[in-house]
C-alpha cells in the first residue's frame, strides 16, 4: 500500500470563517480531516506534517521552500508521494522554486489548495485534496506516473515551474499556456505520458539549499525613465529578470542600453522575459532586441515570471561566475522552458 506524506502550510483550504467576526482564521489539519471523511477510502497510507505556525502563503519565502525540502529529503524513501497545501496566491513560486532545488526527483510533490475553504458548502477543496492524493499515489510498472513538482488545481494538474496564478474569483485559478498539462480529472483519471518528465534510472535526489534572493524586477512600459531604470540596475542586486515587450523587445534609447551594458560589464546577469504570457522571447528577431543579444543579455524564452524569479534565485547560489548563471539560465534544467 502507497504511503503518501501530506505537508501541510496553511492557505484558504484550512481557513474557517469565525462566526462573530466572519473573518477567515486558520484551523489544523485534524479539522481538515473532519470535513473530509472520504480520505479513509483511499487505498493508502497518510502520513501528515503541519507546520508549528500555519502561513499565509504572501509570507513564504526562501528560507521556508528551505525547509520544504528539508522535509521532502527526510521523508523521501518512506513515501511513495508528497501532497502539499499550500496557499494559492504563491504556489507557483514555491513549486517552481522546489523543482529547482529538487535534482533528480522521483517521486510526486503535489502542490494544492482551494479557493474556498474546506468548511464552505460549495468548496473546491475536497476534490482538489483527494484527486492530488490520487495523483502522487498513481503509478504504473511500479513507478510514479508523475514524478515531478506540480500543481494540482480544478481538474487540472500542471508542471510547478510552467503555471501561474491568473484568476483570484475562479476554481480555475492556474494556467499554463506554453506547456501542456500532465494530467486531466474527470470520469476517469488521464495521464499525458509524453509531457511528463522522469529522471534517470539510478540518480539520486539531490537538494539544493543555497537560494540567493539578490534578484531585481525590471519591469518595462512606455515612458519609463532613467532614474528608474538607474535604481534598480544600479541597485547591490546580482541578478535582474527584465519584463520586456513581445518577443523581448525593448526601447533603444541611448541611456537605457547603456544602463544595461554597464550593469552586465558590473558582473549582473540580467534575463530577459516576455510581459504576454503565451508565446516565446526571441532576442535578435527584431531590431529592438538585437542590441540586447548582443551585449549578453540571456534569453528567458517563455519562461514564466515566477520561475525566471525562483531559477535565478537557484543559480546563484549555486555559481559565483556570471557567465555560468547566464549559461544556465538558457539552459532548460526541469523542464521550465522550451528553447528554440
Amino acid at each position: 500500500m502507497s504511503q503518501i506524506l501530506i505537508i501541510y502550510t496553511g492557505g484558504t483550504i484550512g481557513m474557517m470563517s469565525d462566526p462573530i467576526t466572519k473573518v477567515l482564521k486558520p484551523i489544523n489539519f485534524e479539522q481538515i480531516m473532519d470535513n473530509v471523511p472520504e480520505l479513509e477510502k483511499l487505498n493508502c497510507k497518510i502520513k501528515v506534517h503541519s507546520f508549528e505556525e500555519i502561513i499565509d502563503s504572501s509570507n513564504m519565502n526562501p528560507a521556508i521552500w528551505s525547509e520544504l525540502a528539508g522535509l521532502i529529503e527526510a521523508n523521501y524513501h518512506e513515501n511513495d508521494g508528497f501532497v502539499i497545501l499550500h496557499g494559492s496566491d504563491t504556489m507557483a513560486y514555491t513549486a517552481s522554486a522546489l523543482s529547482f532545488m529538487l535534482e533528480n526527483l522521483g517521486k510526486p510533490i503535489i502542490f494544492t489548495g482551494s479557493q474556498l475553504p474546506i468548511s464552505a458548502i460549495r468548496t473546491d477543496a475536497k476534490e482538489n485534496l483527494m484527486t492530488a492524493i490520487e495523483i502522487a499515489k498513481a503509478k504504473k510498472n511500479d513507478r510514479a506516473r508523475v514524478p515531478e513538482v506540480c500543481i494540482y488545481f480544478d481538474y487540472k494538474l500542471f508542471r510547478g515551474n510552467r503555471a501561474f496564478k491568473y484568476n483570484s474569483s475562479k476554481f480555475e485559478a492556474f494556467r499554463s499556456p506554453n506547456y501542456p498539462i500532465l494530467a486531466e480529472s474527470g470520469v476517469h483519471l488521464r495521464f499525458s505520458a509524453n509531457d511528463i518528465r522522469h529522471p534517470q534510472d539510478g540518480e539520486e535526489l539531490i537538494i539544493h539549499n543555497n537560494l540567493i534572493s539578490d534578484v531585481a524586477v525590471l519591469k518595462l512600459y512606455p515612458g519609463i525613465g532613467q532614474k528608474v531604470v538607474e535604481a534598480i540596475l544600479n541597485s547591490d542586486v546580482r541578478g535582474v529578470v527584465m519584463e520586456t515587450f513581445g518577443a523581448g523587445n525593448t526601447t533603444t534609447d541611448d541611456w537605457f542600453l547603456n544602463l544595461l551594458e554597464k550593469a552586465i560589464k558590473d558582473g549582473k546577469v540580467i534575463v530577459d522575459i516576455s510581459q504576454c504570457k503565451v508565446g516565446t522571447v526571441e532576442l535578435g528577431r527584431y531590431e529592438t532586441s538585437k542590441q540586447l543579444k548582443d551585449m549578453g543579455i540571456a534569453s528567458g524564452y517563455d519562461m514564466t515570471f515566477e520561475s525566471a524569479v525562483t531559477k535565478m534565485m537557484y543559480l546563484l547560489g549555486e555559481f559565483d561566475d556570471p557567465a555560468l548563471v547566464k549559461q544556465y539560465m538558457e539552459q532548460d534544467l526541469r523542464g521550465e522552458i522550451t528553447v528554440s
